[in-house]
């Protein structure tokens, strides 16, 4: 019988599983939205993770790697952060042993990475194994952009983290659109076309952040923009900050490699053709299909 492993990303909102051959095959997958938050406790990770493999027929003998927020603080076992002297890799040879004795020599957490830039500091949990999947396909070198609730932009070097940053892009819309003063005015679509270009022209022009919000603001209550367009500025604005912010540092020529959703990634790559850089979209499911076929060596 050829070798399986369960992959499972194991996020703050959500949980992605995959059951993987050792030839790549992807046997099963499932995804829900039993996230960290969802289980409700360190003590409750266990029954969480039996039922997942019951559901998705996984046998006894088959070992599990987890990666994501299960691995932190509030998660099942806080695993220590990896130094970004460590390639990419070489994350296989770096997993952390699950302690509870129900999984005790059959699971695995996946660290995340910690960089340090002179006494700035940024982390990652759960993308460093994204990273790990792209290097498996061949993006060894260049830059990686990983959207979303924190986006994180990655200069790899062989497989050497170079550059981290992290842009906390998708909680502040959310934050945003719950609560506020824009929060009443962001109803309408965010992937509207025309709005999101407007964000994304006036972030170009490099204008405080705080000052180009609230002009949508205005801009609604003078009757001068549609309220309908406001989600979608702000979405433009936010993501527009992060390539004002990190554009520069592409060198001329190269471009970025965007793993995300279909959605998601549509509108980093408009970004990108906007501030004029050529831009390649992974698909996040493929990726990290690659990463947990790594697991086996």
């Amino acid at each position: 019988m050829d070798k399986q492993i369960l992959a499972v990303d194991w996020g703050t909102s959500n949980r992605r599983a995959y059951l993987i051959d050792q030839q790549g095959q992807c046997l099963a997958e499932h995804e829900d939205g039993l996230g960290m938050l969802a289980v409700g406790g360190r003590e409750r990770f266990s029954d969480a993770l039996t039922l997942l493999c019951q559901n998705m027929g996984v046998a006894d003998h088959v070992p599990v790697v987890m990666s994501g927020m299960v691995g932190s603080a509030s998660g099942w076992q806080e695993v220590d952060y990896l130094d970004s002297a460590i390639p990419v890799q070489l994350l296989p040879a770096h997993l952390a042993a699950l302690q509870d004795p129900a999984w005790a020599g059959r699971c695995h957490i996946v660290p995340g990475y910690r960089y340090r830039s002179g006494a700035a500091v940024d982390v990652m949990r759960g993308e460093e194994t994204q990273l790990l999947g792209a290097v498996a396909l061949g993006h060894r070198d260049g830059w990686l952009v990983l959207p979303g609730t924190h986006s994180k932009w990655v200069l790899l070097r062989d497989g050497l983290i170079q550059s981290l940053s992290t842009y906390m892009t998708g909680e502040l819309f959310a934050m945003l659109s719950a609560g506020g003063t824009l929060s009443a005015m962001m109803k309408g679509d965010a992937a509207d076309a025309e709005g999101y270009a407007i964000g994304l022209q006036q972030a170009a022009r490099g204008e405080p952040l705080s000052n180009t919000l609230f002009r949508v603001r205005a801009g609604v209550v003078a009757k001068a923009a549609p309220a309908s367009q406001a989600a979608a500025v702000v979405s433009g604005l936010l993501i527009g900050a992060e390539f004002t912010a990190a554009a520069h540092s592409v060198a001329a020529g190269s471009g970025i490699t965007v793993i995300g959703s279909p959605a998601l990634a549509q509108r980093y790559a408009q970004a990108a053709s906007h501030f004029n850089l050529p831009c390649t979209v992974l698909d996040p499911h493929r990726v990290y299909r690659a990463a947990a076929q790594q697991f086996f060596l």
